[in-house]
This record gives C-alpha cells, sequence and structure tokens, in this order.
C-alpha cells in the first residue's frame, strides 16, 4: 500500500496503460455541475489534484474558465494534457506531491475531486482534509465525487463510505451536500457520491 504514496508507481502505471480507473471523458456529474456555473465563476482559482489525464481540466480550460492548476504526482499525464492544450498556462501544470504544496503560496477558491481522495493510502486521508481545508480560502468549497463502495483490496482504488467521510471532514468542512449521484457514468452507478463542502469559518 506503501507504494501509492511513490510518483514511480504512478508513472510506471501511465507507461503501461495500467489506468483502468480512466473513463477517457470528462465524469457526467462534474460535466452537469461545471455546465451549471454562471460566467463569473470562471475567473476563480480551481484546483484539480491528482487530475491525472485531466478531462475536467481540459472541460474547463475549453469553457473559458482562465485560473485553473492541474496537479499530479506523475510528470506523463501532465506531458500529455500540454500536448492536447499547447496553449494551456504552463506554470498551471505543477507535478509535485499534493501534499507537499505550500498553502502560503497556494490558495483557492474551489477544489474538483475526482478519483485523487481514493487513489492516496487510505492512512493519509485525515491528512488530506487538513491540506484541503489549508488550501482553500476562507469560504472555499471542495466539490466532486467520492467512492461509496468497498472494494476490499490493498491497491487503488480505495473505497469508503458516507459515514467514514463525515467522521473525516466535519472537524474542518460544513458538508452541505453528500449524496448518492445520480448522473454517474455508468461504469459507475450506485458506486459514487456527490459531495459540496464548504471550509468552516
Amino acid at each position: 500500500m506503501e507504494k501509492v504514496n511513490q510518483a514511480d508507481f504512478w508513472q510506471q502505471r501511465y507507461e503501461q496503460d495500467s489506468i483502468g480507473w480512466d473513463m477517457g471523458q470528462v465524469s457526467p456529474p462534474l460535466k452537469a455541475y461545471i455546465d451549471q456555473l454562471p460566467e463569473a465563476a470562471k475567473g476563480q482559482a480551481i484546483l484539480v489534484p491528482g487530475a491525472g489525464n485531466a478531462y475536467e481540466v481540459g472541460y474547463l480550460y475549453e469553457q473559458g474558465f482562465t485560473n485553473v492548476t492541474l496537479v499530479d504526482f506523475a510528470p506523463a499525464p501532465i506531458e500529455a494534457f500540454a500536448g492536447r492544450y499547447p496553449d494551456f498556462p504552463a506554470a498551471h501544470l505543477i507535478c509535485a506531491d499534493f501534499f507537499e504544496i505550500s498553502p502560503e503560496q497556494y490558495q483557492f477558491d474551489w477544489v474538483l475531486e475526482q478519483t485523487f481522495f481514493c487513489a492516496i493510502n487510505p492512512a493519509c486521508r485525515d491528512e488530506y482534509v487538513q491540506q484541503m481545508a489549508k488550501l482553500l480560502k476562507p469560504k472555499g468549497k471542495l466539490i466532486g465525487l467520492l467512492f461509496d463502495k468497498d472494494f476490499g483490496r490493498n491497491e487503488p482504488p480505495f473505497g469508503g463510505s458516507s459515514d467514514e467521510y463525515r467522521q473525516r471532514f466535519a472537524p474542518y468542512f460544513d458538508i452541505e451536500i453528500m449524496a448518492s449521484s445520480y448522473n454517474s457514468h455508468p461504469a459507475r452507478q450506485g458506486s459514487e457520491l456527490f459531495i459540496k463542502m464548504r471550509v468552516k469559518e
């Protein structure tokens, strides 16, 4: 399980095209969320951590969002994204460990969560929550999807439940929505929770 904390592990998965979690498209619930955002949101600072092939980042960029930052551990998906979107600002493509990003340097209006939480070592989940709270501006939001399923194995994706998530996030976030996703990709129907949380004041 410790191997998921190593960039080489993820780089190798991309090099071997061993990325079974990759849907090859924008996640339908996240696309629906993005589509209903007002024009004024397009200048907000948005983080997509553990973005992988970053279909959501590409979609945000295509829709005119101008301040989106992609973070991933492995260089391969970042390089692939840069190839697909050569005009995307290079300074917003960050190859780094999410847990080492400096809150003093980076602050975001909202974060888009898509298969990152389920990829980290479950022992790091409380650290994830704390780092998210630090990287978000006052009243900043965490939006996205979490698996509502126990995969029963020692490699990613790692599942979980609403009860676990509420216990972990509640000390740092006001949970506005945590509900079964009605518009998930067919391969994930019945196994995703849509979340919307706001950093506690």
